[in-house]
């Protein structure tokens, strides 16, 4: 039996009619820039995740750097972000011209570890960005304490966490500010790249509105540098028909999670996701820990088991950030998981007969 790691086409076939029809929609408006559907799901997303704004992005990266440079963060500011993250985090800040300055995770959520943000504020520190890495919140309260102590911006990059929520909160309404991926493989995903800024901060979205639309407000009239990262009226209406799934589906994949952490409890050398009471996560990736990772995920291929690592190598060790002169050894905890996590297949399609073949392969693994 082959278990696919992640296959977006049922997703297809369960709505088939309605993504059909949205594309005819969009095709006989003549609009396909900036039009109806993208208002539409913008006002849709910002109610959904509890902010009054949205602004919908060319991808998940671009969403979170025009929240940086609509910050004013630039040249000589640093940005806390967590060491362990996807090298986006850390783009968007060096896109905009700011250091970005790696943070531990929590040894058991693998989110930013909010008892070392401190030691790291420097008169240069400007903002904190909080991951929810895996689609679980990081632990909020703490590092919105710490921010307004110290008068800085808390940005949620919320990639992997579409309706994830913390102490009933959803993610998004969270800080200052959120930038969100609609990749396709994402738990709301589109049809290509595609991403989104939401914020109760009305000026702060106004800003990023202009900055993703050539520093533009009025066509041809340019008030600021800016850039082309605008969502697309045929992505929007994708987004807007799988938003309504979107809790069916995020259900879907916490009791495929459950029976997961049921049947594979106990295993010798396998470490299971951990998560808070206060944490709803939404499980946009199943993610193990085991010391001969690389021979696990060997023999869950041989046995027809899709898999991943996020992430092999974490962003200051790479030859990107060699400038940063980050040694290994450095973000032992960061680099230890990067040895060690394995994200086994999951998604709110999978079949009971999927599930239980990954968790034999796993617990027949010596």
């Amino acid at each position: 039996m082959n278990v696919q790691f992640l296959d977006l086409k049922p997703q297809y076939l369960e709505l088939k009619d309605q993504f059909e029809a949205a594309y005819h929609r969009v095709a006989e408006s003549g609009r396909f820039i900036l039009g109806p559907e993208v208002e539409s799901f913008e006002s849709e997303f910002a109610a959904y995740c509890g902010v009054k704004h949205c602004v919908g992005v060319g991808n998940g990266l671009d969403a979170l750097h025009l929240i940086v440079r609509a910050l004013d963060i630039g040249p000589g500011d640093e940005v806390l972000v967590p060491a362990n993250t996807y090298i986006a985090t850390w783009l968007a800040v060096s896109y905009a011209g700011a250091t970005p300055v790696p943070i531990e995770p929590n040894k058991r959520t693998y989110n930013i570890d909010s008892s070392r943000i401190e030691a790291a504020i420097t008169k240069r520190t400007r903002a904190i960005i909080a991951v929810h890495l895996y689609g679980q919140p990081a632990d909020m309260d703490p590092i919105n304490e710490i921010a307004s102590q110290y008068g800085l911006k808390v940005i949620e990059d919320a990639a992997q966490a579409h309706g994830a929520r913390y102490k009933e909160k959803r993610v998004g309404a969270l800080g200052d500010v959120a930038g969100f991926s609609f990749y396709p493989g994402k738990n709301l995903g589109a049809w290509g790249d595609a991403g989104a800024v939401v914020t109760n901060d009305e000026r702060l979205a106004q800003r990023v509105r202009v900055l993703s639309n050539y520093g533009s407000q009025v066509k041809y009239y340019n008030e600021r540098k800016g850039f082309n990262s605008r969502l697309d009226e045929f992505q929007a209406a994708v987004l807007r028909i799988k938003l309504a799934k979107l809790d069916e589906w995020n259900e879907r994949r916490k009791r495929i999670a459950k029976e997961y952490l049921k049947m594979l409890e106990g295993l010798c050398d396998l470490t299971l996701p951990y998560f808070p009471d206060w944490a709803e996560p939404v499980w946009h990736l199943f993610v193990v820990r085991h010391p001969r990772r690389d021979l696990l995920q060997d023999y869950l291929s041989q046995n027809g088991i899709g898999t991943l690592i996020h992430y092999p190598l974490p962003p200051h060790l790479q030859t990107a950030y060699a400038d940063l002169g980050y040694e290994r050894g450095q973000f032992p905890i960061s680099e230890r998981m990067a040895d060690e996590v394995l994200s086994v297949p999951m998604s709110s399609h999978l079949s009971e007969l999927e599930i239980r073949h990954v968790v034999q392969q796993l617990s027949t693994f010596k």
